[in-house]
């Protein structure tokens, strides 16, 4: 089989970079492990993702999200709490966007490629890139038993940081930066109405909360735990006495308990991987990067990713241009690095830092009132976390 673009993952990047480049003419096939569509994907990809309205615009123009907003809840402010004074305060930046479930954005994503008649291989196994060095790059890998090879232009990597494609960039060339976060996060889902109109961070003495919302009927929250805890030490009345006692507050803010029916932990990192092309391969969203959930900037950056590799891609095509192509890395990281710097303050003034002296936990919590009561910091705050515009041309 041959094509233009062979992309490897089918998650929102792998199937939204897809989709963008249908609309522009240029052929595409999307390579997944995944042994279902959308309605079977495993639903521990899909933690809830914030799209600040830029990028949902762009998607909007483009009809690639044309399902997206079925999924969304609105967010129009930030709430943050101190303890132990348990006091509310509100930002005050012009905080306006989105929170989606990946899953969801996953399955309008396929809906979207599928009615485009775009070209779908699930359940893919023993994925392997070849002569990605070269201008005739192919993807091998086995689909219904059959060895299979896909030759073409270019190679997307979109498999996550433990995927096929980063590793196939020579070991000697890879430059990449990681720090490890000493807590995870503590996550459920639960059927039950919003305990808020508004999303809620919490820093309490006993770590870190966080009230998103899935929809009217379903509701996603998190607490700070230790990464190497079971789920199977925390009963459902734990976790709710947990929760109350992390966010409930003497204003009459209480989290609303509801039916658990999902439970896991997942552990916190920043990861970068300068490296983000090779030859014809290029990486996009989970591949090159990760950044802890406290920014909500992942599905951001996926977002910009594609964007990137979308307009480089059809100037190769329609101007026979390379140098948008050529620049993909120095131009994407300028992004990262700041959301990466943004994700890694949030979660550093937010979270419970095991060992730090209390001089440490003053400042954090000096830091936490300047935000939440100084306009220009909370503009600042509120720019970061919906996305300021990066100059990429």
């Amino acid at each position: 089989m041959r094509t233009q673009v062979g992309i490897i993952g089918a998650v929102p990047a792998g199937l939204l970079l897809s989709h963008l480049l249908h609309l522009r003419g240029i052929e595409s096939v999307v390579l997944d492990t995944a042994h279902a569509r959308a309605d079977r994907i495993d639903d521990s990809r899909g933690c809830a993702r914030a799209g600040h309205d830029g990028s949902a615009d762009s998607g909007r123009r483009r009809r690639a999200h044309e399902g997206r907003g079925r999924a969304a809840s609105r967010l129009r402010a930030c709430v943050r709490r101190q303890a132990p004074a348990h006091r509310p305060h509100r930002t005050h930046g012009p905080l306006d966007h989105r929170v989606c479930a990946a899953r969801e954005v996953i399955k309008d994503l396929v809906a979207a490629r599928v009615a485009a008649g775009g070209a779908l291989r699930f359940g893919v196994s023993d994925t392997s890139l070849h002569d990605i060095d070269t201008d005739k790059p192919s993807i091998r890998y086995r689909h219904e038993g059959e060895a299979c090879e896909l030759q073409c232009d270019f190679v997307i990597g979109c498999d996550g940081s433990q995927g096929v494609s980063r590793a196939s960039i020579p070991q000697a060339l890879q430059r990449d930066y990681e720090r490890v976060y000493p807590f995870g996060w503590f996550g459920i889902i639960c059927e039950g109405p919003p305990s808020s109109g508004e999303l809620i961070y919490a820093r309490h003495d006993r770590g870190f909360a966080l009230i998103s919302m899935r929809s009217a009927n379903v509701q996603r929250m998190y607490f700070q735990c230790d990464p190497k805890d079971s789920v199977d030490n925390w009963s459902d009345d734990r976790i709710w006495a947990e929760l109350h006692a992390r966010v409930d507050s003497h204003d009459g803010q209480h989290v609303v308990d509801g039916k658990i029916f999902q439970k896991n932990i997942v552990g916190m990192r920043s990861f970068v991987s300068a490296t983000m092309q090779h030859g014809r391969l290029f990486l996009a969203g989970d591949a090159a990067h990760i950044v802890p959930p406290t920014g909500a900037k992942g599905m951001n950056l996926a977002v910009a990713d594609v964007r990137l590799l979308t307009k480089a891609l059809n100037a190769f095509y329609v101007d026979n241009r390379t140098d948008l192509l050529e620049r993909y890395s120095e131009t994407a990281l300028k992004r990262i690095w700041r959301a990466e710097q943004f994700s890694y303050w949030m979660t550093s003034m937010m979270h419970r830092i095991e060992g730090a002296s209390p001089f440490e936990q003053q400042l954090q919590v000096a830091e936490l009132e300047y935000v939440t009561t100084s306009r220009s910091a909370a503009t600042v705050m509120a720019e970061n976390y919906v996305g300021v515009a990066v100059r990429e041309d």
